[in-house]
């Protein structure tokens, strides 16, 4: 009996359990689906329900403890690590200023006054005001910061575009300054810090950090971790802040970071997907974690998620109480979306119980 064929016989098996004997068994859909290469940019799927493993399968060489880069996905880890911060009191709340953290770099590059209005909740919600815009590609600051040798001074010396707090543009910058002032709050490096407090406790204990040539680990991607671990963090905010048993945030962040808090206007992941099952609905973005309703003839659930470049994904469906991470190897292409496909094509009938 080959590995595919246990495969198709483990699908049929959970699609008993979970009462789906009349709905098609999606899952043996989806297997089928990728060995024939309809989504050959996927490197890696798992699915958890009630925080047990129901689906996993890994393409490309990789395997389930295969490392893979999370790109923009860690942007909501580091989201997490700065609630840990705020909980623990190394931080006293969103509002404090985020120059009021690097006292050691002044005097600060291309000084504007309002820098010193510039609050944590400012680089969480990707409106610092910096004049730096990756969401349409116009000025990607990242690739310049890359070619520095302290990332953090070149963070704080970027020039204002906007008052902080008034414009949403998404920018890496937001995210490496957060780990800064985690980094600066503890008195820890961010990787003791991680690991310390929400690594070790998820039983992550695999994994790779980017740094400059500092030592400063950025918090903006370029972070790896296996899919299985990635899914371990979905299960955690699904939980809300508690992983087996133990409280590692808390849930008044969790919720406060989920949180729907600004539409993105003109975009949709279902629509960029073309699933033409689907009614697109808005991408609404929180605190390093997005919204997005997946709506169909046939059901709609809300999905926060974790969304990285070339389709790296943590997506938690409280309903269903569900989540879903993804590897994938579509790089600068709408192809990264298609995730969305495959969970309204597969996932969410295969658990929908309506």
């Amino acid at each position: 009996m080959n590995q595919f064929t246990i495969l198709i016989l483990l699908m049929l098996f959970f699609s008993t359990a979970y009462g789906q004997k009349t709905a098609t068994n999606k899952l043996e859909d989806l297997s089928i689906a990728v060995k024939n290469g309809a989504y050959p940019n996927l490197d890696g799927l798992m699915i958890t329900k009630d925080g047990k493993r129901i689906y996993e399968n890994y393409f490309h060489g990789f395997s389930k403890d295969s490392l893979h880069d999370t790109r923009s996905a860690f942007k909501s880890v580091a989201g997490i690590l700065v609630g840990i911060a705020i909980d623990r009191g190394f931080i006293k709340n969103v509002d404090e200023k985020v120059y009021s953290f690097f006292p050691e770099y002044r005097p600060y590059g291309n000084w504007d006054t309002l820098k010193d209005s510039m609050t944590i909740e400012n680089l969480l919600e990707m409106k610092s005001g910096f004049d730096c815009e990756e969401w349409n590609g116009s000025k990607d600051c990242e690739d310049d910061m890359q070619t520095r040798q302290d990332w953090i001074k070149f963070c704080l010396d970027l020039p204002l575009k906007n008052k902080p707090g008034t414009q949403w543009d998404y920018t890496s910058i937001n995210a490496m300054l957060l780990g800064g002032i985690i980094a600066h709050a503890s008195q820890m490096t961010v990787s003791d810090f991680a690991d310390r407090y929400l690594f070790k406790p998820l039983g992550i204990t695999k994994y790779k950090w980017t740094k400059d040539s500092m030592g400063h680990e950025t918090t903006a991607g370029s972070f790896y971790i296996s899919s299985g671990d990635l899914n371990k963090i979905g299960q955690l905010v699904l939980n809300d802040g508690i992983f087996n048993g133990k409280r590692l945030v808390s849930k008044k962040w969790i919720k406060v970071m989920t949180k729907k808090r600004h539409k993105i206007e003109d975009f949709s992941n279902v629509k960029i997907s073309k699933n033409s099952a689907a009614i697109p609905q808005p991408t609404y973005y929180a605190y390093t974690w997005y919204n997005e309703e997946v709506k169909t003839e046939n059901f709609m659930y809300n999905i926060v998620f974790a969304s990285g470049n070339g389709g790296q994904y943590i997506m938690v469906v409280r309903e269903l109480n569900l989540v879903v991470s993804f590897n994938g190897n579509s790089y600068n292409s709408s192809k990264s979306k298609l995730p969305f496909d495959i969970m309204i094509k597969y996932i969410l009938p295969f658990f929908d119980q309506k």
